[in-house]
């Protein structure tokens, strides 16, 4: 193989031959030794007039510092020469990796390498012994492996001496990059220029930025790669800005040019690879050495070329000199995996559209005839394809130092398979982003690879890798070098025939001003299956508000890996490479709507750019319906046909609904659901699919030996027998008793000192009370002095003292009749309704014990503080859950409902209340006025409501929600309060949606549960921000904001609050445990530990039920045992997330906003009054105060 040289004025050099091959741009040159001008032998090259200050050039080369260079006088030199010795390749491989650390198996055979040592620029003179010119030395390794080439370019880490030559009479920067030349067209004899990818500008700082900067790692060193075989298009530079560490100069650094005065032969530049070997004879070959690898170190050391060197080939030049070469690239490679074993235990995995068959290395999945596919995921032969999906990124835009940051923003893609147009939007993207994202019309594109318009003997992607790979794409932008990194992972095909994908952007934008639309010219790429890996350059317009115009270019390098069936003869059979051509690409922002909208033209074909095919099924205008394949006849000749599932002559098809038509499709106990083009069979409660993935068997019900009585343990006073399923149980003493479960004894905890020490201990059969002595007052676990009596204690004391002269007239006026004594509370509060037995009539009382007006009873009867429920229809289709308690939790897509017998889990009964498809339902919540179920999904965002009884979904917020995890409802005062994690803050709304205002929005990291206490008007919430979790607590108005507990806290994910035992108990995923307390924060204690990893919690009456997300369970706990009692393991297993009860009454209780307080708006409640609030948006018409 041979390469041509050229000087920048008219020289020849002969022929040297090449030993092994160099790959480059589009086609393999000879490289020559250029002579003597009448020697006409060989070809003239070309002429200087022609490239210099006239770039790109006509022709191809690789330009390292282009300029009118001399080295006449004799100080300049150049030297070039092969060299396949393991040293020199050792070298090579150490600058390849450090560039490009991603890259695996970099093993060069051979280097070119060219050194041009001491050359001046032409025209400039010293003081005639040429010592005192400017001089500059760098060089040029072309490094080639079998199927691949590299270029590395080295500059005097010192600084250039000169950084400009004359041309035309004016100084001009020195140019340097990589040149296609013309490129020919396939099918016509006219020629356009091909690309033109530059390493420096015209600006002088750009050129001088090649000695102090660098995409290896190393000052002045530069490494592309420049060609793969056997097909190139484009060149890729190194990924390494930062300086490593032993350079001694960070990025934006710039050392000084020497000021010194010019080098001389002695005084030389340094480089990396000395120019020249010593060798007996000049004319004796080196011999090849087989192409060992070595290992690599990091290594910056520049040699020094010596003194007194004898050259190999040493050339002697009466004029200037230019090196160039043609050469562009990409690279494939290939990963493969599949299962080893059979269709017998695998079949499953297959599609349902899928036959699965055995080799004689394992089992593969084909897609049935009228389905294309992997054979994991097939879909219907014409049917247009949708994708759905998530993006996340963290993205600088312009110089800006701070990044714009987005999570979960809605994808969505619609292909109309048959013709391969693609259209992608991408949801909520701010408008400081949008207008740069234009683009990146790729970012959804690749699923218009997947889908693309197929060629006669052309598959696209999805036809052969399925829909479950992962795509990673580099993209680099020109010439501001700013990167972006897209992190793409396809999960397959849901239950819908939708593609799911989750996306993630990192990395810097240039910026594209607001209000500029973006126009992208079309493009190919190259596809060579295994892990397929692409690279391309892709040009694009921008078109500024004030009429200016801006072409620029980014280069695009992506991976993609994927799982396939090695034993598939069909995968084997594809053509290794494929083009896929875009074009009709249209892009725009919608800055209203925040939408960032892609659509495009796909097809997948042929890498020789063979005649287009005429028929109209590949050109994609056959006028066929959406939802049918075009089938290619003889010349133009065609047919439509209806894609399976559908109906019709192919020019207009419609859906069949099988379910209807066949109503016995799905077999017996199992329940069929139609869907476009297809239908879904879904086993019934107490049934699940058999191995064969299609019959539905009875779920195996064991013998619960506990519920029945028929085991072995102690009697139920002193041991717990619990279930574990498949007719196993365990038996275990109760608190209080020791032994093996089969055989218990009492313990005395007295003995044990468990009481405080001034407290009275009394033992009992498995338990123990503690008293506090006379003097002292607590619960016996923690005594202390007698504190202050409450106001309501002294109420009640005046008057018990009073009561004796007479003389009490406190409560007047009220009946004479006996004499009143208040009620408090165990903390000492008055209880919010008050009673006089005597006269029968009973009142409301505020925190200072002051009746509340109108609100006193006749006798028999009771204040009325709530009102009465108001609610939807039952809708007739639907049975309404059955009276009683139940446990309400999420779980994928629907709620479930769990009865409860008592406080043990019905759990035969269980079943799902409602399904969501598609939903994500964080947090559960119910209101028993009404008995409706509300929950918030962070798939939407949302927050809707349902009620229990029966009737259709209804959106509450469905606006300003990022990620809403938590929610609280207050049945007294008709409110609900949530939590957003994204957005950081705290928020109340009426329970229709309306008046939103925002309690708190600051020191809040990670939000999650929040509960209420309709009867204090107190809101509990945690935040488990891993650098400072905490429990909080506040009124409903938003005042008296506390911290009650920040000590020995992890990751609180679940509170509930119990307004019987006035109880906050939560559940921690870090410290794994449960624990309760007081509202006033004091008399903490653990109730379980040793738990997984707890999700949500709920309080009944002496027990506490949580959701796991690793043991995919609900699992009651006993508070009076801290003992675990049950658990229950949904028929379908994944994630449970939040958990609410449903009590067949509320709960008997006051707060001043059960009639609105007379608040025009918002009447939030807190201990001892009420709050006057106005929502976020207002009417002009709100009035705020404080009562």
């Amino acid at each position: 193989w041979t390469l041509t040289v050229v000087t920048s004025t008219t020289l020849w050099f002969k022929n040297i031959i090449i030993q092994k091959p160099i790959w480059r741009y589009e086609k393999i040159l000879k490289l020559q030794k250029i002579l003597p001008k009448n020697d006409h032998s060989l070809e003239e090259p070309k002429v200087e007039s022609e490239y210099l200050g006239k770039m790109p050039a006509s022709f191809g080369m690789i330009a390292i510092f282009l300029g009118d260079l001399d080295n006449s006088d004799g100080v300049g030199k150049v030297y070039y020469r092969q060299d396949s010795r393991p040293s020199v390749l050792l070298r090579t491989i150490d600058h390849i990796s450090q560039a490009f650390p991603q890259d695996d198996e970099i093993k060069p055979t051979h280097a070119l390498i060219i050194t041009w040592e001491n050359v001046a620029a032409h025209g400039e003179h010293g003081r005639g012994d040429g010592l005192d010119r400017k001089r500059n030395t760098f060089q040029l390794v072309v490094a080639s492996m079998a199927s691949a080439s590299y270029a590395i370019l080295f500059y005097p880490r010192e600084g250039l001496q000169y950084i400009s030559t004359p041309v035309a009479g004016q100084s001009v920067p020195v140019q340097a990059g990589f040149s296609q030349g013309l490129v020919q067209a396939w099918f016509s004899w006219s020629s356009s220029q091909g690309p033109y990818y530059r390493i420096a500008t015209d600006d002088e700082a750009s050129v001088r930025q090649l000695s102090e900067e660098t995409n290896s790692g190393r000052r002045g060193v530069w490494v592309y790669e420049i060609g793969t075989s056997p097909f190139f298009s484009s060149i890729t530079p190194g990924l390494v800005t930062n300086l490593s560490p032993e350079e001694g100069v960070a990025v934006g650094q710039v050392e000084p040019v020497s000021e010194s005065p010019p080098r001389n032969n002695g005084e030389q530049q340094e480089i990396d690879f000395p120019p020249y070997e010593h060798e007996e004879e000049e004319e004796t070959p080196e011999p090849e050495l087989p192409p060992t690898v070595y290992p690599v170190q990091y290594q910056p050391r520049y040699p020094v070329v010596p003194e007194s060197p004898q050259p190999r080939q040493h050339l002697f030049f009466s004029s200037k000199i230019v090196f160039f070469l043609r050469m562009w690239f990409v690279f494939f490679s290939a990963v493969f995996a599949y299962s080893s074993e059979t269709c017998a235990s695998n079949r499953q995995k297959c599609s349902s559209f899928a036959d699965c068959k055995d080799y004689t290395n394992g089992y593969c999945c084909h897609c049935r005839p009228g389905f294309y596919g992997n054979g994991k995921d097939c879909v219907a032969e014409g049917k247009p394809q949708r994708m759905n999906g998530k993006v996340s990124g963290r993205v600088f835009v312009g110089n800006s130092p701070s990044p714009l940051e987005f999570y979960n923003n809605d994808l969505h893609s619609y292909v109309v398979a048959n013709d391969g147009r693609a259209y992608v939007a991408i949801s909520t993207i701010p408008a400081g982003l949008g207008p740069s994202l234009q683009p990146l019309s790729s970012l959804g594109g690749v699923i218009g690879w997947a889908f693309a318009l197929e060629q006669p003997g052309y598959e696209n992607g999805f036809s052969i890798i399925g829909g479950v790979f992962s795509r990673q794409a580099e993209v680099t932008f020109l010439p501001g070098n700013e990167r972006l990194t897209i992190k793409q992972e396809f999960k397959g095909v849901d239950e819908h025939d939708h593609l799911v994908v989750s996306t993630e952007l990192e990395g810097r934008l240039p910026e594209v001003p607001h209000g500029s639309t973006v126009q992208i010219d079309p493009y190919k790429e190259l596809y060579q299956y295994g892990r397929i890996t692409s690279s391309s350059n892709r040009d694009y317009t921008v078109s500024l508000l004030d009429g200016s115009v801006q072409t620029k270019t980014y280069q695009w390098r992506q991976t993609i890996t994927y799982q396939s069936c090695p034993n598939d003869e069909a995968v084997r059979a594809v053509q290794p490479t494929q083009q896929l051509s875009v074009d009709q690409i249209f892009v725009m922002y919608d800055s209203g709507n925040q939408l960032i909208r892609y659509a495009m033209s796909n097809k997948i074909g042929s890498i020789h750019g063979d005649p287009p095919e005429q028929n109209p099924c590949f050109t994609g205008r056959h006028g066929c319906d959406t939802n049918a394949a075009c089938r290619p006849g003889e010349g133009v000749q065609f047919t439509c046909e209806c894609s399976t599932g559908f109906t019709g002559d192919g020019r207009q098809c419609y859906d069949i609904d099988e379910c209807r038509e066949t109503p016995e499709i799905c077999g017996s106990h199992a329940v069929c659901n139609n869907q476009p083009g297809t239908f879904r069979c879904e086993c019934v409660d107490g049934f699940q699919f058999a191995s064969n993935g299609k019959t539905c068997v009875e779920v195996d019900r064991p013998i619960d030996h506990c519920q029945r009585g028929t085991n072995n343990c102690d009697i139920p006073e002193r041991a717990r027998c619990s279930y574990t399923g498949a007719s196993a149980y365990i038996c275990s003493c109760l608190s209080g008793f020791v032994g093996d479960g089969h055989t218990c004894q009492d313990i005395d905890e007295c003995e044990q000192g468990r009481c405080h020490q001034d407290a009275v201990c009394y033992n009992a059969q498995g338990s123990f009370t503690c008293q506090c002595r006379p003097g002292f007052h607590g619960d016996g676990f923690r005594c202390a002095p007698e504190l202050e009596k409450t106001q309501c204690e002294r109420d009640r004391e005046s008057i018990q003292v009073s009561s004796d002269t007479g003389s009490f007239t406190f409560f007047r006026p009220r009946p004479a009749v006996s004499q009143y004594v208040p009620t408090c509370d165990q903390h000492g509060a008055y209880e919010p309704t008050q009673c006089h037995g005597s006269i029968g009539q009973c009142w409301c009382v505020d925190g200072n014990g002051q009746e509340v007006p109108n609100t006193r009873t006749g006798p028999g009867q009771r204040p009325l503080l709530i009102p009465p429920p108001i609610g939807p229809t039952t809708r007739p289709d639907v049975s309404p859950v059955a009276p009683g308690t139940h446990l309400l939790f999420a779980q994928s897509g629907k709620i479930e409902h769990i009865p409860l017998d008592g406080y043990s889990m019905n759990k035969g009964e269980a079943k799902a209340l409602l399904h969501l498809p598609d939903r994500v339902v964080i947090a559960v919540a119910y209101d028993c006025v009404e008995k409706m179920v509300y929950w918030t999904d962070i798939t939407g965002p949302s927050i809707s409501k349902a009620s229990l009884e029966g009737g259709d979904i209804i959106s509450l917020v469905t606006t300003d929600l990022e990620s809403p995890e938590g929610l609280a409802i207050d049945y007294l005062a008709r409110l609900m309060f949530w939590t957003d994690s994204m957005k950081d803050r705290i928020e109340v709304a009426k329970l229709d949606g309306s008046q939103r205002r925002v309690l708190f929005d600051t020191d809040l990291v990670n939000p999650r549960p929040i509960v209420a206490d309709p009867s204090y008007g107190r809101l509990y919430w945690a935040d488990w921000n891993r650098d400072g979790p905490k429990i909080e607590m506040s009124n409903m108005d938003g005042t008296d904001r506390t911290v009650l507990v920040k000590d020995d806290l992890g990751l609180p994910n679940g509170l509930t609050y119990d307004p019987e035992s006035q109880q906050l108990c939560w559940a921690d995923a870090g410290t794994r445990k449960v624990q309760c307390m007081d509202p006033n924060g004091r008399n903490r204690r653990t109730i379980v530990e040793g738990i997984q990893y707890p999700f949500a919690i709920v309080s009944h009456g002496r027990n506490l039920y949580y959701t796991d997300w690793r043991r995919e369970a609900v699992v009651a706990v006993d508070r009076t045992t801290d003992r675990e009692t049950d658990e229950f393991l949904p028929q379908k297993r994944s994630r449970v997330y939040g958990i609410a009860t449903t009590p067949t009454q509320c709960p008997q209780a006051y707060n001043y906003c059960s009639n609105n307080g007379g608040c025009s708006h918002l009447c939030l409640p807190r201990r001892g009054g009420f709050t006057c609030r106005c929502p976020d948006v207002v009417d002009g018409s709100c009035v705020g105060r404080n009562l």
